[in-house]
């Protein structure tokens, strides 16, 4: 069986994903995130998707898309939700962001200065979402109530935004046009999700938009139920993507039992063996996490946290060097196993700190 995750903001849009799910069960993360996961079955295939309501905004989707990345280990994540339409589209129709533009990246001098924050979708999702919106199979998933006419699919940027655009007369909607003028559609989630994901390089990620209006007209639209319609377009097409994947689960859990006993189980490192394997490196360990998070400790603790490291240990109130050196000192009572996959995580939030590395593989190496 493979592995997926899906992302929603709100009730209509998870309700819209979840009709695509059978045998479903509640799945609750030991931070408190309540998950269900269900079957998808597809060509011969029976896929787990794990699907959760985060809420709106790009920092709690980050958050979310992480969390929801470490605890179920899936191929493909993906955003399925609604969206406003900027220009190119109508209602109802989708779209597969193949980027998502941060519009608040910048630099304020007597005029604002863009300087675009670009999340990009995973090179194959894209090319999958241009071969399925080419065809009308997706259509089939809207059974009985295929829509005439028929909806389009885009393949475009759209933009994250941190606040709503009501108007076309809206200077957010002006700017956008401005300098980002390719986007067709704004939302609230998709860059933080995309971030997560590019964090986690065995993660393909998609975001997929229904058009639930268009700036102006959103009372009509609301009317009309289009939120509701958007939202099982959007699900149809990305259930039709995710039906099309070749995928496999990551890692099963005789592997990762394999995998324990290989890295030393469960033992705990003595201080010879911490020296053995961490000492040497010990001090530039420390600076490259003060480097990599002096501005942003809390995503530090979030990182380690999903891979399993006890930060209920550590202080937050204190100044974050001697937080790390908490956690260094707390390393020292772990074992291998759990040592490797805290600092593979790191070194892949790092985007290729050496030391990082170094210190993930020291710990992989089988020879004692």
């Amino acid at each position: 069986m493979s592995c997926a995750v899906i992302l929603t903001a709100i009730r209509v849009e998870y309700m819209a994903v979840r009709a695509h799910l059978t045998n479903l069960r509640e799945e609750i993360h030991p931070k408190g995130t309540v998950y269900e996961q269900g079957e998808f079955a597809s060509n011969g295939k029976v896929c787990q998707v794990g699907i959760v309501e985060i809420g709106v905004e790009n920092s709690i989707a980050a958050v979310e898309a992480e969390r929801a990345i470490a605890y179920f280990n899936p191929n493909v994540i993906f955003f399925v939700g609604v969206a406003s339409g900027i220009k190119d589209v109508s209602l109802g129709d989708v779209v597969a962001a193949t980027k998502v533009y941060g519009y608040e990246s910048g630099q304020a001098n007597v005029a604002f200065e863009p300087r675009p924050d670009v999340s990009l979708t995973t090179y194959k999702l894209i090319h999958r979402s241009r071969a399925e919106a080419r065809k009308e199979d997706w259509l089939q998933r809207l059974k009985p109530n295929i829509p005439t006419p028929v909806p389009n699919v885009l393949v475009a940027p759209i933009a994250a935004v941190e606040k709503v655009v009501a108007s076309k007369c809206s200077s957010l909607l002006s700017f956008l046009q401005t300098n980002y003028g390719d986007a067709v559609a704004v939302e609230r989630e998709g860059r933080g999700l995309l971030q997560a994901a590019n964090a986690n390089h065995q993660v393909s990620a998609l975001i997929v938009r229904g058009i639930s209006d268009l700036i102006v007209g959103k009372a009509e639209a609301d009317v009309s139920c289009f939120k509701e319609i958007a939202a099982r377009h959007a699900s149809a097409f990305a259930f039709e993507i995710l039906a099309k994947l070749d995928v496999q689960t990551n890692i099963t859990s005789s592997q990762l039992a394999d995998t324990q006993h290989n890295y030393g189980g469960t033992r705990q490192l003595s201080d010879n063996e911490f020296e053995k394997y961490l000492g040497n490196i010990e001090s530039e360990i420390k600076q490259a996490i003060l480097e990599l998070y002096k501005t942003q400790s809390r995503l530090f603790l979030i990182i380690i946290s999903e891979a399993e490291f006890p930060t209920e240990v550590l202080t937050e109130s204190q100044p974050f060097r001697i937080t790390v050196q908490e956690f260094m000192n707390k390393c020292k009572g772990m074992s291998r196993f759990q040592l490797s996959k805290i600092f593979s995580e790191l070194y892949k939030d790092s985007s290729g700190s050496t030391v990082l590395y170094k210190a993930a593989t020291a710990l992989k190496n089988n020879e004692q």
